[in-house]
């Protein structure tokens, strides 16, 4: 994902929202917030922003030590409110585990996350409240705990001293008790911890409790509750019958939908009856029943099921016929085929061969970013471009081209396509006659090369979606901005490759400069608040300016927080925690307006957009900010209607081959990412296991809660990717959501090829299944450890890289350049500050000018010009060779992997059995290992072709090479070792 914005925007628009503290009106309610960390820090900063107002620059404001030994304390002064997190100013973060401190007014004391109202350094001594209420309080923690306290407050009364009372009364298995006195109170807050550091606080909240007997349990209070530990009678009363049961035919898939069925203790999910025999389940009011056969009757029953088991009484039967098989889809068809068979060559399509120079355009930013200087437009690069170089990339033997964006983009610096603002066009600056995007499918496909379309659900260009919502933004040809707003032409829209190039002499030589490359914009801009604004304060003025000192207007730049758009179909408020709710509901950048995709109107035009290239025959989606979106909203709406129209295309088992990849952007080096599960890559490969509530924003917030309360530990864990022993088993996914990832930990840990694999392997069995993870070093948005620059660590590493990647598991991923290391060192993205060819995102078809052919995957049978230099570089031959070999060998493309009995470093066993087909190998990269307990038989290395007989169990494979490695396969019946595989090469020998 791109977000670097030109320079005049960032100074208009960022000064406005983000930039400038709100002045507010003046108040008697000031803030003193006492702090105490749960771990000594050398110093505490208090990050925090108003209520209604903007952030502290990180890492905040320093806090001073209080009069109290381990208290941090600040006046913050006049405020009614706050968010805050704590920071020692060196990376750790107490931010509430994602939530933030939620701050009231007057003395806030926080420690051990409960939030408190009394000064810990006054030494006040709170006298026990008149009265003799009590209450009983039953809890069970969702971990082991070896022993839990209660923290409480009488309402109006202080809280205990941390960590509380022991809960210690006599209780049964998983619940603990405690009995206090209120006094004359009647309610009660309370949290509850280990005592230990661990705490229950109600994610920030605390939990409200009442006089008499409550339970509390998975963040759910029970006022006037029974005993838990009294024997609970069985449950035979069975839910209520589905209601209102409905199917509708389209081609050969059912939908079904009832009315939702109650049960005294809960419903958990549903059995439908097809035709009398055939049973399946649902944890909605509703079911897709696809790839039935046509012109065939069908009957329906639903019945409702509880935690007991009992089965409600069968809802009324309904009875289609479905119709005929779908008509092929205009456009093409899929490849198919397992996606863990392919490798991925990434290429930013604008930026890496100009097949058609007449599609190129600078845009606005041409002149200002320095790129008209080095005749270097933004878009350069096209699908033709792609079409003329795909013997290129299968040369250096990829079967699989991931291309950016391509849908429609609308902002000032956009070549990068994640600006989408008609989800329904191609973007004209890629296209050319004879080369569009079906154009580009069909030939790549006839290569056997696949192509993976980059797609983005999050957000729209800041000008919003054509179709959905297009904002009006102030603007008047006033003198000094007459140059940023095209004259009004009736019937005119917004065409990128219509820019204005000339004189207007109405305006001075510096606007005329200002203005070239400027798409028509009359459009979007009105002087006169246009009918039905929702936009505030309509053209007055801000008293910011620009760098050129024109006045800046409200609502002259799109903002969530301006009223500009409606809340039905975007978002309306910025980012504040990045591990927060807020990082799924909130705008992550002005140049990204933030869709509302728990509103069906906004999930139908996007699932109708990407319908559209499903239909085009492209052959996976890799998912942009994937995380910004709800995963509950992904496993109800997105991926679901995904899977159903690739089976009204394809049918239900060449669907499964259409490879789904999100980006789930954790820049942590960690397993989970900061202890916030909801924001870690691995949660989005897993269903819900919960059912919410029907609305989809509400089910957005429980989802959040449910599962951040669960925490790490409580997360569900997979053994698809491991094998038992040296036995491959089959993998089960029946919990798999339909979303892969991408592995970050790997990437953020790519300093060297060992910490990534040692770091990607620990966060395996929390994937549904890794070995479909895409697997890359850098990109076009970040080095390891989220370094803007691209990887230079050399071409030695960059060889053990690709040894290990092409051979662990996952599918191995490369950004364009890097079989060069192309722009290595060089900062990824500067926006429009600096000339795209210093980047990483620099013009690559210097490199690759000429003619080229390839016999095969990673055979070139001929090539002349700049190209044939670049396919002689070492690390070409290097990533030439992996490929063959990879393509050569099952167990490495499908394969499970065990280092049970392996001594080495970077080594591993896989092994991969299906049908037919057994492929097991040994691996080891850049160094010698053993492995034990291995099957007897022969053994064949694929890099030097050497033999070894084993008779004992046990295999040494010898390497001193950086970058080099063994892979012994071991003959099987019917399945013989391929043999030496290649020639070879700088490192490969």
């Amino acid at each position: 994902m791109s977000t670097k914005r030109p320079w005049w925007l960032v100074a208009a628009l960022v000064a406005v929202p983000l930039l400038v503290a709100p002045a507010f009106a003046a108040s008697a309610n000031t803030v003193q917030v006492f702090y105490r960390p749960s771990s000594a820090w050398s110093s505490v900063n208090i990050h925090y922003a108003p209520s209604g107002g903007s952030w502290t620059a990180v890492p905040g404001v320093a806090m001073s030590a209080a009069s109290c030994a381990g208290w941090y304390t600040k006046d913050l002064g006049t405020a009614g409110g706050m968010q805050a997190a704590f920071t020692d100013g060196s990376g750790t973060w107490d931010n509430n585990s994602g939530r933030n401190y939620s701050v009231g007014t007057g003395i806030v004391t926080i420690t051990g996350g409960v939030v408190t109202a009394t000064d810990p350094c006054s030494g006040t001594v709170v006298d026990q409240p008149a009265g003799d209420n009590t209450a009983t309080v039953f809890y069970q923690p969702s971990s082991a705990w070896n022993s839990t306290y209660l923290h409480y407050a009488p309402t109006g009364e202080a809280w205990t001293t941390v960590p509380g009372v022991a809960m210690n009364e006599a209780a049964c298995t998983g619940w603990v008790k405690r009995t206090v006195v209120l006094g004359a109170a009647t309610t009660l807050a309370a949290t509850f911890n280990n005592g230990s550091g661990t705490w229950d606080n109600n994610s920030g909240r605390n939990y409200g409790l009442t006089a008499g007997t409550s339970r509390v349990a998975g963040g759910v209070v029970t006022a006037d509750a029974t005993d838990p530990c009294t024997a609970v009678p069985a449950d035979t009363t069975a839910p209520t019958a589905p209601g209102a049961l409905t199917a509708t035919v389209d081609h050969v898939t059912v939908t079904l939908g009832w009315t939702a069925s109650t049960d005294d203790r809960g419903v958990t999910g549903y059995q439908i009856t097809r035709s009398g025999s055939t049973v399946l389940t649902s944890g909605y009011a509703s079911y897709i029943d696809g790839s039935l056969a046509a012109r065939t009757a069908y009957t329906y029953v639903v019945r409702a099921v509880d935690a007991a088991g009992n089965l409600s009484a069968p809802s009324a039967t309904v009875s289609v016929t479905t119709g005929d098989a779908p008509p092929q889809a205009a456009g093409g068809s899929m490849l198919g085929g397992d996606p863990r068979k392919e490798s991925i060559y990434f290429a930013m399509t604008a930026r890496f061969y100009d097949g058609d120079t007449s599609n190129d355009r600078g845009g606005s930013q041409d002149l200002t970013s320095g790129n008209a200087a080095g005749h270097d437009p933004m878009f350069r690069g096209d699908f033709k471009g792609l079409i003329d170089k795909l013997d290129y990339i299968k040369g250096l033997g990829f079967s699989a081209l991931w291309i950016t964006p391509v849908v429609l983009n609308r902002s000032d610096y956009d070549y990068h396509g994640y600006h989408g603002w008609d989800f329904y066009r191609v973007d004209t600056r890629l296209e050319s006659p004879g080369s569009t995007y079906p154009d580009l499918i069909e030939k790549a496909h006839a290569k056997g090369l696949k192509i993976f379309q980059d797609v983005v659900y999050n957000h729209s260009s800041r000008w919003g979606a054509n179709g959905l919502f297009v904002p009006k933004a102030w603007g008047a040809k006033d003198g000094p901005w007459d140059w940023m707003y095209s004259t009004k032409a009736d019937g005119r829209s917004y065409d990128p490759m219509a820019e204005f190039h000339g004189t207007d002499p109405t305006v001075t030589a510096a606007q005329n400069q200002m203005a070239q490359g400027r798409a028509y914009n009359g459009d979007l801009w009105s002087t006169t608040e246009p009918a039905g604004n929702t936009c505030r304060n309509w053209g007055t003025l801000t008293g910011q300016y620009n760098p050129q000192g024109y006045a800046i207007h409200n609502c002259q730049w799109p903002s969530p927080t301006s009223g500009m758009f409606p809340s039905t179909l975007y978002h309306q408020c910025w980012i504040g925690n990045w591990e927060g709710e807020d990082a799924r509901s909130c705008w992550l950048h002005e140049d990204l307006a933030d869709f509302n995709t728990e509103n069906p109107v906004v999930q139908k035009y996007l699932i109708d957009a990407y319908n559209k290239y499903i239909d085009m025959g492209v052959d996976g989606f890799r998912i942009d900010t994937a995380v910004h979106i709800p995963r509950v909203t992904w496993n109800r709406r997105f991926l679901p209607a995904m899977q159903q129209h690739l089976i009204q295309k394809y049918g239900a088992t060449k669907a499964q081959d259409f490879y789904v990849f999100g980006e789930v952007a954790a820049f942590v080096n960690d397993k989970w990412n900061r202890g916030s599960v909801n924001h870690s890559s691995q949660f989005f490969t897993w269903k819900e296991r919960k059912t919410y509530s029907d609305d989809d924003a509400t089910a957005a917030l429980e989802q959040f809660d449910y599962e951040n309360n669960l925490g790490t530990g409580n997360q569900p864990t997979s053994s698809n990717a491991f094998l038992n022993g040296n036995t491959y088993h089959a993998p089960d996914h029946s919990q798999f959501s339909g979303m892969n990832i991408i592995d970050m930990r790997m990437h953020m840990n790519f300093s060297d090829a060992s910490n990534a694999f040692y770091n990607g392997k620990d966060s395996d069995d929390s994937v549904n299944d890794a070995t479909y993870n895409a697997v890359y070093v850098d990109s076009h948005d970040y080095g390891p450890n989220k370094s803007s620059f691209r990887y230079s660590g050399g071409t030695d590493a960059w060889a053990e890289n690709m040894s290990m990647m092409w051979t662990f598991r996952g599918i191995p991923t490369l950004y364009y350049g890097s079989e060069i290391e192309f722009q290595a060192g060089k900062q990824i993205d500067c926006g429009a500050s600096c000339p795209l060819a210093t980047t990483g995102r620099a013009y690559y078809g210097d490199r690759v000018d000429g003619t080229v052919a390839a016999a095969d995957y990673g055979v070139v049978s001929s090539a002349s010009g700049a190209v044939a230099t670049t396919l002689a570089q070492p690390l070409v031959k290097h990533l030439q060779r992996l490929n063959q070999i990879r393509r050569a060998i099952p167990a490495l493309q499908m394969g499970q992997y065990s280092t049970e009995g392996v001594g080495g470093n970077i080594a591993y066993k896989r092994r991969y059995t299906s049908g037919s087909v057994d492929s097991f190998a040994l691996v080891t990269v850049s160094t010698s290992a053993t492995f034990s307990k291995i099957p007897n038989g022969t053994y064949t290395d694929a890099v030097s072709g050497d033999v070894k007989t084993v008779t004992n169990g046990t295999l040494t494979a010898s390497v001193s090479v950086k970058g080099d490695m063994r892979v012994y396969v071991l003959a099987l019946p019917g399945n013989p070792a391929p043999g030496k595989v290649g020639t070879d090469g700088p490192y490969l020998r």
